[in-house]
């Protein structure tokens, strides 16, 4: 590939324009929409039942969308219809029952309506997850007509160097959670020696209490895919590989879909718009396990060996997929890049902090009454996305403390939710953030079983390969376990203590390596309840 692809950055916006105009474009004459967010979490509560029985009873004039989530899980199944008049009403836990309600309201019209707002939303600040819950999923014609795919054409009209350079310049890490600078992989990869380079999607999305890259593949495929591409010309790959976990079917379908447009409509394969730019794109299926989603496990999934980490060097970006460099980066990640490509490093780098640039989103669960996916900027406080977004606590409860990042992090009290989302640590008893699950618990939990469900989870899921990890968290577990039935002494307290340290410094990979930071949360917040349990 030459240093710039051969097609001017004007040919190709005036390329993309036609096949935009082309395409997919609101009918001025029609006067209701409908749309159904059908997502993972929206099936279980029937919601593709809900949109079939639409597609049935719905006038031929009111074209229906069958969206995914759009964030708000715990309204689903939603529908919302869309008025000419500006107007739009959203009908929240539908059931079949209520469909022939929400036929005749698209039948009598809306037309001293006003847009609807939520305050699920007013706090988000929405770059990734755009259009999620509202856009078709499995139309690229949608997905141009709202602006996609304009950051890829501006890419095309620069160097690989100049695409990194300004992704580089905006502040984006990754969203994986270990916030390493995106760019600087293409970076390293492109400079690499070889001449085959392979990008990878880690969706693999393995840890318990995290479900955002789902909603992302599921409402936004093509903002992915249209990422995916990016990355791949600044880092000089001309392979990419989708890497979905083996659970999510409805994203490895839309994820598909939207490959095979893109494939149709000359956005990957063989010159790209046009250039000498040329991308092959599949979609494998995960192996399953947490572990899978360190990136080079990932790779040896990928390769036919067992699912355990390698040691570095060599980095992925070296040598990693059958000896190539490779570049692997996470959904959200990659979803965050378009708008970097098309609006600016300087408009992303506006949003947030110094110390984490544009935006970060959070799968909110537990005793809260609006859990669901939420996109706030970096420096919004967990409180503000508990109480504020949440809703704060079910009817009855009284929110404690949170588990925050997942089984490699740890448990905050409530009097700690005043603390800004960010990269890294948000404490130093070591809860960080990671891929950004919060599971809020109430009162009647135990932060000691919180705990040692967290111990149990880590020494399941690791592959054994080290020994700090192999032998010290399954022990850490089984101290825990001695403590909470009232068996433990001191000495127990002192050597879990001394082994979350040690597994944590001496482990291979990120699991070893965090697997002792939810012990010294809790042994740091919450140690007068581990005091009571000494014998």
């Amino acid at each position: 590939m030459s240093s710039r692809a051969s097609t001017s950055h004007r040919e190709l916006a005036g390329s993309l324009a036609r096949f935009r105009n082309g395409g997919f474009s609101v009918d001025a004459n029609v006067a209701v929409r409908a749309t159904v967010q059908v997502g993972h979490c929206s099936i279980t509560v029937g919601a593709d039942a809900v949109a079939e029985r639409l597609r049935d009873d719905l006038s031929e004039s009111v074209p229906l969308t069958v969206a995914g989530c759009g964030g708000a899980c715990f309204d689903a199944p939603i529908v919302t219809l869309f008025y000419a008049s500006g107007g739009s009403q959203r009908f929240s836990r539908v059931e079949l029952r209520d469909v022939a309600r929400i036929v005749d309201a698209s039948e009598a019209g809306f037309e001293s309506g006003t847009a609807w707002t939520d305050d699920f939303f007013e706090s988000q600040h929405r770059l990734a997850l755009a259009g999620a819950g509202a856009i078709d999923p499995v139309s690229i014609d949608a997905y141009v007509s709202a602006g996609g795919y304009s950051g890829l054409a501006r890419t095309l009209g620069m160097t690989p160097d100049e695409v990194t350079q300004q992704v580089m310049a905006s502040g984006l890490r990754g969203r994986g959670g270990a916030y390493f600078p995106a760019a600087a992989k293409w970076d390293a990869a492109r400079k690499a020696a070889g001449v085959r380079r392979h990008l990878i999607v880690n969706a693999e999305e393995g840890e318990p209490g995290v479900f955002k890259d789902r909603h992302l593949m599921e409402g936004v495929p093509h903002r992915l895919l249209e990422g995916a591409i990016i990355a791949a010309y600044a880092s000089s790959a001309s392979e990419a590989t989708i890497y979905v976990n083996a659970g999510a079917h409805l994203s490895a379908d839309r994820m598909r879909c939207a490959v095979d447009q893109a494939h149709e409509h000359g956005l990957i394969g063989d010159s790209v718009l046009g250039t000498d730019f040329s991308l092959s794109v599949d979609i494998v299926r995960g192996a399953g396990g947490y572990v899978c989603g360190e990136e080079t496990a990932l790779l040896n999934t990928m390769e036919g060996h067992r699912r355990e980490p390698r040691l570095r060097p060599p980095f992925p970006t070296e040598a990693g997929l059958w000896g190539r460099p490779t570049v692997v980066n996470n959904v959200e990640t990659l979803a965050s890049v378009p708008f970097i490509l098309s609006e600016g490093p300087e408009a992303f780098a506006a949003i947030g902090t110094e110390e984490g640039a544009g935006t970060k989103i959070v799968s909110l669960s537990g005793v809260v009454k609006r859990p669901g996916v939420a996109e706030v900027p970096f420096g919004a406080t967990l409180r503000q996305v508990v109480f504020d977004i949440g809703a704060g606590p079910v009817a009855g409860c009284k929110i404690a403390f949170a588990g925050v990042g997942g089984p490699s992090s740890g448990l905050l009290p409530e009097s700690m939710f005043d603390l800004p989302i960010k990269p890294g640590m948000l404490h130093e008893s070591g809860v960080m953030l990671g891929a950004g699950g919060v599971v809020a618990f109430d009162e009647r939990a135990d932060p000691l079983e919180v705990v040692a469900e967290l111990a149990a989870y880590n020494a399941r899921e690791s592959c054994g390969k080290c020994t700090p990890c192999r032998e010290g968290a399954p022990r850490m577990a089984e101290l825990l376990d001695e403590i909470i039935v009232g068996r433990g002494t001191k000495v127990h307290l002192e050597e879990l203590e001394t082994l979350a340290n040690v597994v944590n410094a001496a482990s291979l990979c990120g699991l070893g390596q965090a697997a002792g930071n939810p012990i010294l949360s809790a042994l740091h917040f919450f140690g007068d309840e581990f005091a009571a349990m000494i014998s």
